[in-house]
């Protein structure tokens, strides 16, 4: 019997955003909690008893469309109530008033971390929270023989960067310095539909010529690294508002000079090891996603390989820069180039990598196709696990467009809450990585102390072992810049190479939706898709890894 043709559609009680969560009431006041209960109760397909049950599928992308072998029944279908149309208006007017509070107060907080800064380490730390413009910002040629930095931003900002041996022109995303408040975005639109409904013609106020637009912040990066301040910067390491604990700076303790990039990452290695002439091995590398490490994967699927894996393959799963283990720079801008070249100096290069499978979880898979285009042949197979693709509507700012997907400033789910204050608020999200990562020992004893170790505590190091200043850049200067390039990318994966391509997601991810997935395999028809029923972020691996070792084992078998 042929498999039926699933036709992919966005449907409204996919994106009903008041599933009961009942650790996330601490967020909201009794009065609000009240009136969501209600909504609830009126939007019970959002809740996971009561929504309609989803079938788990595989499916082939191809120029005719998607087809797919479904393991069970069910649609999940009905309209919108209006209850559950209030609720969404709810969420709205609540966002706007939370998240307009945040823009006040992350002004106050910037002002608060200048004295802070200037207190403890005698300067304070240059902010995105305004823009230069100024042509004096460009450092040019002078006294001494400095060379010339140019800025241009025709195709999006770049600064070039000075490295100990040769000059890269980086990307830097423009949501660092570039992420307008909810008053002015709220008022823009108003202006906007008044406009329309009127007919009057409203000029808009012409934005800063581009090309100087770059952050007082990195122009003071750069300029240390001009006036050869980085090889020995008079500052504490680590700052005060960052852990200072074994796990997270084993990195600065190490015999060798942490200078420029010249460290190299944390690699947890499994198998047989480098070998010698003769050897026979099968490699794999494993990048985590934002805010995570290594263990991810050594806590979870490392466990569940069977002996005939391990004694075949070679097993790398990185600390990705800034992250776990691995170096955390203050002077880095944790761009994609930066994180690529890691992982060739640190893992490609040390190991004598000549092929290699890649599984990524996440920001992850944005490394791992940036990897596999300049690796076109190395690479045999992309595993790919909740990858965030967004294509860019014709006429939309890629990076602008990426950032209100990924973070659209609303107050539920909680996770989106969560995405939106790390991604539009410098200082409030330093604020949380100063309450949370900073006292992460503190936070796996408590854990640890009221569960009686019933919950593996390797989560804490997970999630809570990195500093503000990798996350912010990394972030901004991963996802969102390279918004534009990912369709670049794929189309070189569906062009010029001829690996496996697998991708990975769950039906209950409320940070990066399945849609994304689906998009990604309509750029890469031969790319094979498996949607995981009530899965979400996090545990579409965590809880399931032995299944989805056994995934894995049969990729790599394939190819």
């Amino acid at each position: 019997m042929a498999p039926p043709s699933i036709r992919f559609k966005y449907t409204p009680c996919d994106d009903c955003h008041l599933a009961l969560d009942h650790s996330s009431f601490v967020l909201f006041s009794p009065l609000l909690c009240f009136a969501l209960l209600l909504l609830w109760f009126a939007c019970g397909c959002s809740h996971p008893k009561t929504r309609a049950r989803k079938p788990h599928c595989y499916y082939r992308f191809s120029s005719m469309g998607a087809q797919g072998v479904m393991e069970g029944g069910g649609k999940c279908g009905g309209d919108r109530s209006l209850l559950a149309g209030a609720g969404e208006m709810l969420n709205s007017v609540v966002g706007f008033i939370v998240f307009s509070f945040l823009d006040v107060l992350d002004i106050v907080l910037c002002l608060v971390y200048k004295v802070i800064d200037y207190a403890i380490e005698a300067k304070w730390k240059p902010c995105y929270c305004c823009s230069s413009y100024d042509k004096s910002m460009v450092p040019t040629a002078g006294a001494g023989g400095r060379s010339s930095f140019l800025l241009s931003a025709s195709r999006g900002p770049k600064v070039v960067r000075l490295c100990s041996t040769k000059l890269q022109l980086e990307d830097v995303s423009d949501t660092l310095y570039c992420r307008p408040s909810r008053v002015t975005e709220f008022s823009r639109k108003a202006t906007a539909a008044v406009a329309a409904n009127t007919g009057m013609s409203i000029k808009s106020p012409a934005p800063p010529a581009a090309a100087f637009a770059v952050s007082a912040n990195v122009m003071e990066m750069l300029r240390g690294k001009i006036d050869g301040r980085w090889k020995r910067l008079p500052q504490s390491i680590p700052l005060w508002s960052d852990c200072d604990c074994k796990v997270c700076n084993s990195w600065s303790r190490s015999s060798s000079p942490v200078v420029d990039g010249d460290s190299r990452l944390y690699v947890h290695t499994d198998g047989p090891g480098d070998g010698g002439p003769g050897t026979t091995s099968t490699d794999v590398l494993f990048i985590h996603g934002f805010i995570s490490s290594s263990a991810l994967w050594t806590e979870t699927v490392f466990q569940e390989f069977t002996e005939e894996t391990r004694s075949r393959h070679r097993l790398f799963a990185v600390d990705l820069l800034g992250f776990g283990r691995s170096p955390k720079p203050a002077d880095s801008l944790y761009t994609l180039r930066e994180h690529v070249d890691m992982i060739e100096k640190s893992v490609l290069q040390v190991h004598d990598v000549k092929s290699f499978h890649i599984v990524a979880h996440s920001l992850g898979c944005i490394i791992a196709l940036a990897l596999a285009v300049r690796h076109p042949n190395a690479v045999k197979s992309l595993t790919l696990l909740s990858p965030p693709y967004f294509p860019v509507p014709r006429g939309e700012e890629p990076t602008q467009f990426v950032m209100r997907r990924v973070a659209p400033r609303r107050v539920w789910p909680a996770i989106v809450f969560g995405a939106s204050m790390a991604c539009w608020y410098e200082h409030v999200s330093r604020t949380v990585c100063l309450l949370i990562c900073k006292n992460h020992r503190i936070w796996d004893f408590l854990l640890k102390f009221f569960t009686r170790n019933r919950i593996r505590t390797f989560m804490v190091e997970v999630f809570m072992c990195h500093t503000h200043n990798a996350a912010w850049h990394t972030l901004h200067n991963v996802i969102f810049a390279s918004a534009e390039r990912m369709e670049s990318y794929l189309e070189m994966v569906r062009e010029k190479l001829s690996c496996d391509v697998r991708v990975f997601h769950g039906d209950g991810d409320e940070l990066l939706p399945v849609e994304c997935s689906y998009d990604l395999a309509a750029k890469v028809p031969r790319a094979r898709v498996k949607i995981f029923h009530k899965k979400d972020h996090v545990t579409i691996l965590v809880g399931q890894q032995r299944a989805f070792a056994r995934e894995l084992e049969q990729i790599w078998m394939d190819n």
